[in-house]
């Protein structure tokens, strides 16, 4: 056997024992007649002694030992004299007799070691060598952690686990599809599934009755900290449910998953908020409700009082720093900076001091009395010694939302965004559609099988902008990490939908007649949910991205730089799919 022990099984009960080891070189220390050598493996580190009094031929091999060689020895457990408190094995190391070197190594182009001295390029390329740390490596151990529970509250929850087809065909309505060409029906081309949706559906249609799958998805869009083009989703669809019978489950999941791997008991049924409430009081539909700061609307305040920039604005809101009234002068123009960036687009930022003695200091003092100043501060609430900042502009929602980044700044810069602690939320009531400038039509916020809210079917016909769906995102920390919704069974008002979202009939058969014909066939009430497993395991992790819980992620490109994907094909191979490229300027 090349090994009888882990690197990190062994314990003081075990001195005497003569075991064998199998692993790679941490490090290695010579002091005097002996080299001590960390050995690692998956499961932790031990200490190996070449003594050059017992065994001068071995402890001169051990000295030709490199970082990451790979090597087996055997040797007796032994007391350590100078214990290491740190590590699970500290109180013992290996007295070695023997030493096989399995395969030598080339230093390896950063350290292996929690604080790597790798940067994010030169890891991603030697990922292999990045998953050797133990960083990174619990991150997939709490992956595969949180995917067996899934699966077992799942199960006890009576779904099924049913497989999806990968190759399926193009739908436009959403994000942009990865295509893949087929070679036996020329110019024809397969999509890589968004998510499962129409199939979940169909399965509820077959009566399965509960449905799941931990499914990877694909979608071509820009990436940030947390997408990626292919992604992994908690896959869920239910029949005969209304939507307090979806959220009431899934929360139940969420629950158990805090307790099982975070230890953290959540007894309190989550705060559920309206879509309107939530951009109106905090500019997202993802609000992070660890914090306060809710935004105050000032129109009735501050406009009429001679300063255009209030005046002329559609929108004047604004935040409450507590206690940040001892900002300078250059820490509030580094604030104005920051807004200004291309990437937040305010115009400016408006800042209010409350005083010791109550008094409040503005930065536009000339065009306000301390009377209106004070009327402010009591709509506020705010107290001596908090800060108040003030967004405006001609666009409400636009202005809503770079107040919304201007919050979670604030939260990041006093230290009210502890990963540690945890705050989730039901966003409901979404409106059912979306205006789209680029396509000069209404687009479905969700997608275009989201049923409408039964009291606002008839305003399909009148005011279908007004209509809201019977959709729900779960919200932890300011991060969305999931939703669903109850899906349209009916085929008529499916095709009223279709219809809204222009298409022509002979376009929503040609694209979804299969499901429509489906629900032609006693199709039940159904609902569900895709939670993102990538942004739960990183919320847990304690991640900014999402990239550290993926084995094999892709860098801000798109690209998987240590595979060099995605490639140009060899003329061979695009002869054989009958393509030819032709790339554009």
């Amino acid at each position: 056997m090349y090994r009888t022990k882990t690197c990190g099984e062994l314990r003081i009960s075990d001195v005497g024992q003569v075991v064998t080891l199998a692993g790679w070189v941490q490090r290695t220390r010579k002091m005097g007649g002996m080299t001590f050598v960390d050995l690692r493996d998956r499961y932790g580190i031990t200490q190996l002694v070449f003594n050059a009094e017992t065994n001068a031929s071995l402890c001169e091999q051990s000295n030709h030992l490199g970082r990451e060689f790979v090597i087996q020895v055997t040797g007796e457990v032994s007391e350590r004299s100078s214990k290491n408190s740190k590590i699970p094995t500290g109180d013992i190391e290996i007295i070695v007799s023997e030493l096989n070197v399995l395969n030598s190594s080339e230093v390896p182009p950063f350290t292996i070691e929690d604080e790597s001295d790798g940067g994010d390029d030169i890891r991603m390329k030697y990922r292999y060598l990045d998953l050797r740390r133990n960083a990174v490596r619990k991150n997939l151990e709490l992956r595969h952690k949180m995917t067996m529970e899934v699966r077992r509250y799942l199960d006890g929850k009576g779904f099924l686990e049913v497989e999806t087809p990968m190759l399926i065909g193009s739908t436009p309505e959403g994000a942009r599809d990865f295509v893949v060409p087929s070679r036996m029906n020329p110019g024809c081309f397969y999509a890589l599934p968004q998510s499962p949706q129409t199939l979940k559906q169909l399965l509820m249609v077959a009566g399965f009755d509960r449905y799941f799958q931990i499914v990877k998805c694909f979608r071509d869009e820009d990436l940030r900290a947390d997408r990626q083009p292919e992604f992994t989703q908690i896959d869920c669809e239910m029949s005969f449910v209304e939507q307090d019978d979806v959220i009431n489950l899934f929360e139940g999941m969420a629950k158990h998953l805090f307790k099982e791997l975070r230890g953290v008991e959540l007894t309190e049924p989550f705060l559920r908020m309206p879509w309107e409430e939530a951009m109106r009081r905090f500019g997202s539909d993802k609000p992070d409700m660890r914090f306060g700061m809710e935004f105050v609307e000032l129109m009735d305040i501050l406009k009429g009082h001679g300063f255009s920039v209030f005046d002329e604005a559609e929108y004047i809101g604004g935040i409450c720093a507590e206690g940040a009234a001892s900002y300078t002068r250059k820490q509030i123009d580094q604030l104005t900076d920051w807004v200004k960036r291309p990437q937040i687009g305010a115009k400016g930022l408006v800042y209010a001091r409350v005083q010791d003695d109550g008094t409040v200091k503005s930065s536009v003092d000339k065009f306000y009395s301390q009377d209106v100043l004070q009327q402010m501060k009591e709509k506020f609430g705010a107290k001596p010694g908090d800060l108040i900042l003030i967004l405006s502009g001609a666009d409400t929602m636009k202005t809503r939302k770079q107040l919304c980044e201007l919050r979670l700044e604030m939260g990041n810069r006093l230290g009210l965004r502890d990963k540690n602690k945890f705050a989730l939320l039901w966003v409901v009531d979404f409106p059912m559609f979306e205006w789209s400038e680029e396509e000069g039509r209404l687009m479905a916020m969700h997608h275009p099988f989201t049923h409408p809210k039964d009291e606002d079917i008839p305003l399909l016909d009148t005011d279908p902008a007004a209509v809201r769906a019977d959709a729900y995102d779960m919200v932890c920390n300011g991060i969305e990490v999931g939703g669903g919704s109850i899906r349209i069974h009916d085929s008529k008002l499916q095709a009223k939908m279709f219809e809204i979202l222009g298409f022509t009939p002979e376009k929503a058969k040609e694209q979804f007649g299969f499901l429509m014909n489906a629900f032609k066939y006693g199709a039940p009430p159904h609902g569900g949910l895709a939670y993102g497993l990538d942004r739960w395991v990183s919320i847990f992790a304690g991640l900014d991205s999402i990239r550290d819980c993926i084995a094999f992620p892709k860098n801000n490109s798109g690209r998987d730089v240590m595979l060099d994907a995605p490639a140009a094909l060899d003329q061979k191979q695009l002869d054989e799919l009958n393509l030819i490229v032709d790339i554009k300027e």
